[in-house]
């Protein structure tokens, strides 16, 4: 913006009539005012991030939070001896997370951040491979003769599919079916050979938000290893659960306590409650970390270890976390989350009650609700055009088909976080039955005639 028009209004500005979506660099600067209104204006038809109730992702943080990370944004996390009280307050949050996770012995843990859950899990699913080889050697194994692989529920996020095309794993997915909504633990152990890695155990499903049983995958695993004198372990992705079920289900035997249990992930954006952008992972013990996975880097005048795939990235989500740790204390976590799952139950028992809905889950374990239509129900609708009228009050609700052997089911989830109020919980509840009355009187269906399909993110 040049000096003649430095005054003129914002919508009266050469650059208000231009697309603001640009596809080369302009060739002059335009003024800070205006540039912000026209890029914040260009979100405006993304729609309110509160009412995303896709997204696992937390969508509010306290003022005094968003003040800590904006005047962080410039720390470098990597730079450890540049910013010494950051890297301590990162292994305080390791620390806490372990003694969360009921640790064994805090002087032989290891762990460290992550740009959320999925580097985390790269990092759990290097380790177990490093881990693997070096044993299989030992063993005599041919490493040539087929691809190491991975056991896991079909239920599994997308990042483990990524790991294993990343690092060139064979990926064996045990089916879950309507009496296994989860990883079925009688036939987990079928998958498993020589060139198994290890087994991944899910605590909060994306698709259902259910619970692998932990502690029965790990009486399997201790019974195998037992048999075999093989070292076989259990990564558990907490992505969502782990950073839950520590508050609400103090006494659920999933996480360090069990034996095989060799590293933890969680996402910190998720029931962590920091904005997106931040994870976890925990090995019990060194042990389980291979060291060449540990690289000592000279960087900036100090010598330090890092583990993490990524380098370079900002300290603000770390120090987002401990704010939140520092701030709210366990019975602030637990206060939260209590309310959250009540919400969610709330919302569950409404849908259950229009009498045309199937729960799959009502919340109480992870603050997830999702269902599907009754078979043979009397509508002209389906889960798709619920999605649509919703959208129409703003809400964002994914509909979709289950995994592999029960992909001929159509469910719809909501994802309620902590911020997510009772009051805002009565307002969907009553854009629910809005919608369902008008979709009742409805003579159309857009989507009659698709197959099942995703609708949303489902994250």
């Amino acid at each position: 913006m040049n000096q003649e028009n430095t005054y003129q209004p914002i919508f009266g500005s050469t650059e208000a009539s231009e697309n603001v979506i640009l596809h080369k660099l302009r060739q002059h600067p335009v003024d800070a005012t205006l540039a912000y209104r026209l890029v914040k204006d260009q979100l405006i038809d993304e729609g309110n991030a509160r009412q995303n109730m896709a997204t696992f992702c937390q969508t509010y943080m306290e003022p005094e939070a968003q003040k800590l990370m904006a005047e962080t944004f410039e720390k470098n996390a990597i730079d450890k001896s540049e910013y010494p009280s950051t890297a301590a307050i990162e292994e305080a949050c390791v620390n806490i997370i372990g003694d969360l996770w009921n640790v064994p012995d805090s002087k032989k843990m290891i762990g460290t951040s992550t740009v959320g859950s999925s580097e985390a899990c790269m990092l759990g699913g290097m380790a177990m491979k490093f881990k693997w080889r070096k044993e299989a050697e030992a063993r005599g194994i041919d490493l040539n003769k087929q691809k190491p692989n991975l056991i896991i529920s079909s239920g599994y996020q997308v990042c483990w599919e990524k790991f294993c095309v990343y690092w060139d794993i064979e990926m064996r997915t045990v089916p879950m079916d309507d009496t296994h909504m989860s990883i079925d633990v009688d036939r987990v152990m079928d998958y498993v050979d020589e060139y198994t890695i290890g087994i991944v155990g899910i605590l909060g499903i994306t698709y259902t938000g259910k619970y692998d049983d932990i502690k029965a995958l790990n009486d399997k695993v201790e019974a195998f290893n037992q048999e075999t004198g093989r070292e076989l372990g259990i990564h558990v992705d907490g992505a969502s659960g782990a950073m839950f079920a520590p508050f609400v289900f103090p006494d659920l035997e999933w996480d360090f306590r069990l034996k095989n249990v060799v590293s933890i992930n969680t996402s910190g954006h998720k029931y962590g409650l920091v904005y997106p952008g931040v994870g976890w992972i925990l090995w019990r013990d060194r042990h389980f970390l291979p060291e060449e996975l540990i690289f000592n880097v000279s960087y900036l005048g100090g010598e330090m270890p890092t583990m993490a795939i990524n380098f370079s990235r900002s300290a603000s989500q770390i120090l987002g976390q401990y704010y939140n740790f520092y701030r709210y204390g366990f019975e602030g976590y637990r206060a939260i989350h209590l309310r959250t799952q009540k919400v969610a139950m709330k919302i569950a028992k409404a849908i259950e009650s229009f009498g045309i809905f199937e729960i799959y889950n009502d919340g109480e374990n992870l603050p997830i609700v999702c269902y599907r239509l009754k078979d043979n129900v009397d509508v002209k609708w389906n889960l798709y055009d619920l999605a649509d009228r919703l959208q129409m009050k703003g809400w964002q609700v994914p509909a979709y088909p289950l995994p592999e052997d029960l992909d001929n089911i159509e469910i719809q989830r909501f994802v309620c976080r902590g911020d997510f109020g009772m009051n805002m919980a009565d307002a969907l509840i009553e854009d629910i039955r809005t919608a369902i009355g008008e979709l009742d009187k409805a003579n159309v269906s857009m989507h009659a005639n698709e197959a099942p399909h995703s609708q949303g993110f489902t994250h």
